[in-house]
């Protein structure tokens, strides 16, 4: 084998000359139809690239997706009966029947599901349908996390030791379980000591058993902080390799990616780095025979220095960053290395930077709580183009799942949406994809929309100061403060009330001239109340008969101009428009000064929507998978109580405070509704302490 590298190191092709290589793809046929065997945004992602090569599109469809986006996209859709990924998504056998049903002669798996199951891919080509995706022996050495990395270590890419998980000892503390079959941080947990392990191991396996269908999981030494570098590959069935670029992925949450950009800010510090990483991701992908789009992932410290990880044998969530700045299409590439046809001989340089961000239906300040519910609006301010490169020298890209009125479940993944921006230099596209999601209307939903605006804005991270201790270090509380401070939430609540006005005297009038609840002597400010996460807002004003705004709730206020949808206030001098939307008692407000969410607080409260003191209600659908106390036991603050799993995650579900446990109202295997009653804890009377906090 011979290595080629051009003068920047920014790409390596490696040219072997082994038959074996191309024989699983020798007799690839060109084909016209392709089935996309997933969800959402990937689905829309394939279908864009599979339209501009002429290629007709085949959607598949879970009951809770009926009415998704990708499903009215395609050319043709078909049921999978059921919701689960267990009932739909993840059989193989009612997939290839949609393929054929449909006449499509191509299946493509985006990422997740069954992207990385060698058996789906040979059952894919036995059944005479071409696999869009890597060679079936290449998916099963790198589908075990075990096996894979006694192969790299062989090939003599630098891996991190395998721990047994029943031989851990406490100088090897912390350890990292990981999933052997899976990724996605589905299976991971961080032990920090022995007595935690097997409680750690058990729910590790039982997540892992649930999101891949394998329970097997195994131990490595846990870098407190470390940078998470990937190398993206394209191999073709002639021989050829791409290392196209890497990507730095170091901001996570629970394991999984929340920003990734590409070129990495470490790689480009320090000289020599990317051509050792494009030198082991080539050499991984030689060792197995790959083909088609791959990601090979490092860990690494502050000095260069790098681990394999693991080799992804699918397209990657994060993949746009690289195709702005390369200006390839990598499903394209897929689709025509799926046809037999062969690579240049190396790939483009990189150009200016882009950074992604994955905007998920989730509460970082509630332990990343996720979220379910209609969409109301979705609108990302200033979007280029969506699934594709911008044509100018920057611009922001949208690929999403979701349009305004979508509903998002329960029964996976709570993202909604990845934004991408490309500038010439990191900051610009720091700062530009900033201020697209500030400016964005997400309404009906919480979303981590906040913390990704306060990280894009850190100093720190402006610095490149960025690992995967990111959100420890900085405080999670702080970065995912709301954009709008307290101010900000006032003036749009009164903002909200003003439109709320016009509302109602656009809907009813009186004697068709003077507006209903309008008075000839006014004796009281009139009253709106208002509630947002973090404060309520009493807003007292008056309208005089030419219409000047008389308040004390926001000094120095006056009304310039008040709609039902749009007010427009100056503030000490300063104009500002605010666009309100409402849907029934939830209020949503836009402005320069931040979004802000509020919940109109009716004048009178229905006494059966009170819940007794010390309740645990459940924060999201989901099903009940463990129980941690039992009905009489005292408790402490924190102890769990159960344990939820919903969006393939597993939550706790912990006591509020100290107290009894007196009422557990569910059992494992239970489906629960949010906001349910699960539980309750009952503080103990004054003067007397639980046996738990004495």
């Amino acid at each position: 084998m011979s290595d080629q590298f051009n003068t920047e190191g920014e790409g390596r092709v490696s040219i072997a000359a082994t038959k074996e290589r191309g024989a699983e793809r020798a007799g690839a046929e060109k084909f016209n139809t392709v089935l996309v065997a997933n969800r959402g945004e990937i689905a829309r992602r394939v279908f864009a690239s599979a339209r501009r090569a002429g290629l007709g599109t085949v959607a598949v469809f879970s009951d809770a997706d009926e009415n998704s986006p990708h499903v009215r996209e395609a050319d043709a859709a078909v049921r999978l009966p059921g919701n689960t990924p267990a009932q739909t998504y993840l059989r193989g056998d009612l997939i290839i029947a949609a393929a054929r049903a449909a006449g499509a002669d191509a299946v493509h798996p985006g990422y997740g599901f069954l992207s990385e199951n060698a058996e789906f891919a040979k059952a894919v080509q036995d059944a005479g349908l071409t696999w869009i995706g890597p060679p079936v022996k290449a998916i099963e050495l790198m589908g075990s996390k075990v096996e894979s990395k006694k192969m790299m270590d062989a090939a003599g890419v630098p891996v991190l030791a395998e721990l047994d998980p029943a031989q851990v000892t406490e100088d090897q503390l912390p350890v990292l379980i990981k999933a052997s079959a899976g990724g996605g941080g589905r299976g991971m947990r961080v032990v920090r000591t022995l007595a935690e392990l097997p409680g750690q191991l058990e729910g590790a396996r039982a997540e892992a058993a649930s999101a891949f269908g394998d329970p097997t999981v195994f131990c490595e030494r846990y870098l407190e902080t470390g940078r998470h570098i990937e190398v993206q590959v394209m191999a073709d069935a002639h021989g050829t390799v791409w290392a196209v670029g890497e990507r730095e992925c170091s901001i996570q949450r629970r394991h999984q990616k929340v920003v990734e950009e590409a070129p990495s800010p470490l790689v480009e510090r320090i000289p020599a780095m990317r051509a050792k990483l494009f030198h082991a991701a080539v050499d991984a992908a030689a060792a197995i025979g790959y083909q088609g789009a791959g990601t090979v992932e490092f860990l690494a410290d502050e000095d260069g220095g790098f681990f394999f990880l693991e080799m992804n044998t699918r397209l990657q969530v994060e993949h746009p960053v690289t195709e702005l700045t390369t200006g390839l299409d990598l499903v394209e590439l897929q689709l025509q290395v799926a046809e037999g046809q062969a690579l240049g001989e190396h790939p483009p340089a990189q150009r200016g930077h882009a950074i992604e961000v994955r905007l998920y239906a989730e509460d970082p300040a509630q332990g990343w709580q996720p979220q379910s519910g209609t969409v109301h609006r979705f609108d990302i301010a200033g979007v280029d183009t969506e699934f594709g490169v911008p044509t100018a020298t920057r611009g922001v890209r949208l690929d999403s799942g979701v349009v305004d009125g979508s509903v998002v479940g329960v029964f996976y993944d709570p993202m909604l949406a990845k934004v991408i921006a490309w500038a010439p230099t990191r900051s610009a596209a720091a700062s530009q994809l900033a201020s697209a999601l500030s400016r964005a209307k997400i309404h009906g939903l919480v979303t981590n929309r906040d913390l990704l605006v306060n990280v894009l804005r850190h100093p720190a991270y402006l610095a490149g100061e960025t690992d995967t201790a990111f959100f420890d270090r900085h405080g999670l509380d702080t970065l995912s403060a709301p954009v709008a401070v307290e101010v900000a939430e006032r003036v749009s609540a009164l903002a909200a009330a003003l439109a709320q006005v016009a509302a109602n005297r656009r809907t009813a009038p009186v004697n068709g001239a003077l507006p209903s609840g309008w008075r000839n002597v006014s004796s009281q400010p009139l009253r709106k109340v208002y509630e947002s996460a973090s404060a309520t807002y009493e807003v007292d004003y008056r309208l005089t008969r030419n219409g000047v705004l008389v308040t004390d709730f926001v000094s120095g206020a006056e009304l310039e101009s008040a709609t039902p949808e749009a007010v427009v206030l100056t503030v000490d001098g300063l104009s500002r428009r605010f666009e309100v939307a409402r849907y029934g008692d939830l209020v949503c407000v836009d402005s320069p000064l931040g979004a802000v969410t509020l919940t109109a607080v009716p004048t009178f409260v229905d006494p059966a929507s009170v819940v007794a003191a010390g309740s645990l209600l459940a924060p999201m659908p989901g099903t009940v998978i463990r129980l941690g106390a039992a009905v009489g036991e005292t408790v402490s603050a924190g102890r769990p109580i159960l344990w939820l799993e919903a969006m393939k995650m597993e939550h706790t579900i912990a006591a509020p405070t100290d107290g009894v446990l007196t009422e557990l109202d569910v059992v494992v295997g239970q489906q629960v509704d949010v906001g349910a009653i699960l539980a309750i804890v009952e503080e103990p009377t004054v003067g007397e302490t639980t046996e738990e906090s004495a």
